[in-house]
Parts: structure tokens; sequence; C-alpha cells
């Protein structure tokens, strides 16, 4: 069976369960609101976990070690989901003000971020919250393409085409809410109204959507992030069917999960559990009293973090060195710095003790080989800073940070994301530097 006629059946049979009590209809909706925030925001690169979003929502209990960005960015999207869940119960049309305040709710504060040009040079912009772009916001894709959306100019105009599209179907008696919704999101997508929170804003108005329809919203989860993103770029070849089919079979999870919540039967995901595991682990440690760093503690950092995280550094970014004529590195830890990588590492061991409060592994790529017209050097760096309470891991520029007590050690997967920011930025600066398409 097609997804778009299961959704339709099991539509029929969610309705015929309907009224759902009110105390059922707050469990699911909790469910669905908390795994919106989540997926829909980590999908776009923000690094809360299940848990950490569900302790930011439900009990304002705020990351340790993770962005301030990245809280605002959960808790602006959670204001915007409560807003179009209120709203949705009355005759609420979907206007240009309407998405202009989604955005608005969505992002909360204007700010900076990184762009570029239609050249493909990089540069920065600012995004105005609640306002439509004032500059391209094209993409670079995987394969050096510069994938382009409406011009600034043109996106007033589409953006009215778009709304008076939706009020034709909308009004339509033979519409097909799930064909309107999905349409609706890669319509938008195509125009890409604003600077930045397009595809959050994309799948909130198809939620919307769909939840005047009396539909469930659905969630894309993170783990589908490249078929969602593989089904956009048929959709832009001209072959819409296959995010038409994304879309219709996440809504049958979706629907399936209501209809199971208003059975009254479990609405948790198997792998829920390991996430309240972890989230109660972290309340748990959270009440542990403040441990203030000594030499012991020190030593058993550097044996289990730091020496791990600067070998595996030092061997990683090496993968670069034959794309430049001149490659300097260094070690600095306090008043010691050494060249001699990576045994100047491992010989550090020694010196470690109470008073040692920074350590840094610095690369100094030179003169990039493949490029005639300019020439250009890379800095890469990772430093551990050790403060009384707790320690702080950084990359290049505090790009990444993460931010524990010493009670934690950095686990494998932190070490590969750490390395892998520094590693990717590296990439992508030689992308941007080079004609490589």
């Amino acid at each position: 069976m097609e997804p778009v006629e299961r959704a339709v059946i099991l539509k029929e049979e969610l309705d015929a369960l309907r009224p759902i009590s009110k105390e059922q209809e707050l469990r699911i909706m909790q469910k669905f609101r908390l795994d919106w925030n989540y997926h829909s925001n980590r999908i776009e690169g923000n690094s809360l976990t299940y848990g950490e979003t569900k302790a930011l929502i439900l009990f304002g209990l705020t990351a340790q070690g993770k962005p301030l960005k990245d809280h605002i960015e959960i808790e602006g999207h959670n204001k915007a989901i409560e807003w179009i869940l209120d709203i949705v119960k009355g005759d609420y049309p979907l206007t240009e003000s309407f998405i202009r305040e989604i955005h608005t709710l969505l992002l909360k504060e204007s700010y900076t971020v990184d762009a570029i040009t239609a050249e493909g040079l990089p540069t920065k912009k600012r995004v105005e919250i609640g306002k439509y772009k004032n500059q391209p916001n094209h993409v670079l894709t995987n394969t050096g393409e510069i994938f382009r959306f409406a011009a600034p100019e043109e996106t007033p105009a589409m953006m009215g085409e778009l709304v008076d599209w939706y009020r034709q179907r909308m009004n339509s008696t033979s519409v097909n809410p799930i064909l309107l919704a999905a349409e609706f999101h890669y319509k938008f997508i195509r125009i890409h109204p604003f600077d930045d929170g397009n595809g959050r804003t994309a799948r909130i108005l198809m939620n919307f959507i769909l939840m005047q329809f009396n539909y469930p919203p659905v969630i894309i989860k993170t783990e589908e992030k490249q078929q969602y993103f593989a089904a956009l770029r048929q959709a832009d070849s001209g072959i819409f069917e296959p995010f038409l089919n994304f879309i219709a079979a996440n809504l049958v999870q979706s629907l399936d999960l209501m209809i199971r919540g208003a059975k009254g039967e479990n609405i948790e995901d198997p792998g829920d559990f390991d996430k309240e595991l972890a989230l109660l682990e972290k309340r748990l440690l959270s009440k542990k009293p403040r441990i203030e760093k000594n030499s012991e503690l020190i030593l058993k950092l550097y044996d289990n973090s730091i020496q791990p995280l600067f070998n595996a550094f030092f061997e990683q970014s090496r993968k670069f060195e034959k794309f430049y004529n001149t490659l300097d590195y260094s070690f600095v830890a306090n008043n010691y710095s050494s060249d001699d990588m990576p045994d100047a590492i491992s010989e550090y061991r020694q010196k470690v003790n109470e008073r040692t409060s920074f350590l840094t592994i610095v690369f100094l790529f030179k003169h990039f080989k493949y490029t005639h017209d300019k020439n250009f050097d890379f800095h890469s760096s990772v430093s551990v800073l050790m403060a009384e309470n707790t320690f702080t891991v950084t990359s290049t520029a505090n790009i990444y940070k993460i931010e524990k007590t010493y009670h934690d050690m950095l686990s494998s997967s932190e070490i590969g994301e750490i390395i892998g920011s520094e590693l990717k930025r590296h990439k992508d600066y030689i992308e941007s530097h080079t004609d490589v398409s």
C-alpha cells in the first residue's frame, strides 16, 4: 500500500477514536512536541541531546558545556510550536504575516552568520527575524555547485504567490491535505525567503497545514536527515513523488503513535528509555559535590582524555600536509612548548600537576600548493583549559566547545566530534578558496 493511501486509512481509524480524553491528548502532544523540537533542530546542527532538550523544555535546565545559541534555538522553536498548537484550534489563516510571526518566535533575536556570495565567496550576513532576506542565500552543494534560491528582490512577490496558491488549494473541495502540506513545504524551501531558519519554518508550516485537517504533525527524525535531503533534491530535479512518499511515510508513523495514545497504550520509542536514563544520570551528577582539581585528577584526565585527544588530532590533521609546502606544529602547556611531536605529548605527562591550567596543540599549514593566483595558510588548534571545578575543550576560535566536570572524561564520540569539526572546517576552507567544481 502506498504511504499516502495508508495515512488516509489510519486517519479514518484515528477519527473513529475521537474525541480523545484530555489527559491522553496532553500526553500525546507532549511527546510530539519534544520529538519535534529535538529532531527539527538536530537536523540543522543543534548539539543538544534528546535528554537535554527535554530537560530544557520541561524543567528549564540548561546543558553544561553546550552553546547558548543551541538553547536559544530550542526555546524559540518550542514557543513557535506552542503558538501554532494553540491557534490551529481556531480558524486562523495562513498569511505572510503569520509566516513572519513564526520566524520571529523561532529565532527570537537577530544575529550574524557565515554565508557565501552569488560568486561562491565566503562572507557574513545579518539575520533579521521576521523579515525576508536582503542578500542571496544560495548554498554550496557537495559537488561544489552553487544551488540558487529565489533572489531577495523576487522573494516578496513569490511569497505572495505561494500564499495565494495555498488558499486556492485549501478551499478546493478535492483538496488532498497530505499533498498540500508536502507541496507547500517544498515550494517554501525553493524560495528560501529568510536568511536563516528556513528548514525549521518549512516543517512548522507543513505541520500547521496537516493539523488544520486534524492530522498529527510529521516528525522528520535526525536518522532520516540524508533521506529527507535526498528526496528534496529529487524534487529539485522535477521528481516530486519520492518527497511526497517520504512525508506520508513519516505521517503514518505519527498516526500510529496517536492511535496507540488514544487507546491508552505505550507511545514511547524503544530508545526513549535510554534517553530518560541519560537524563537521570545527568541530573544525579549535577547533585554531586563539586570536585576541585588536584594532581591525581589532572593526571587521570591527561591519560584518559587529553593524550588520546591530542594524539588523534595530530594524526588526523596531518592528512592535509600534502596540500601545503610547509607544516609547523607545536604542543604548548603553561610555560612549556615543544615542536617535537608527537613525543612531546607523552613526555609532558611527567610535568602534569594541579597547577597545569591549559594545554594546546597547534597546526599552521603554510602556502597551499594547488593555486597559482593566490596563496593561503590555515591555522588549526585544539585546547584544554582547566579551571578549579571544570575543564573545557575548544577548537580554533571556540568553533567547537565542550565543558565537563572532573567527574567525567571525554568519550570517544566526543573526541571524534571535536576532531571532526576541525577537519571539516579545514576541508571547507580549502574548497571555499579554490575552484574545485
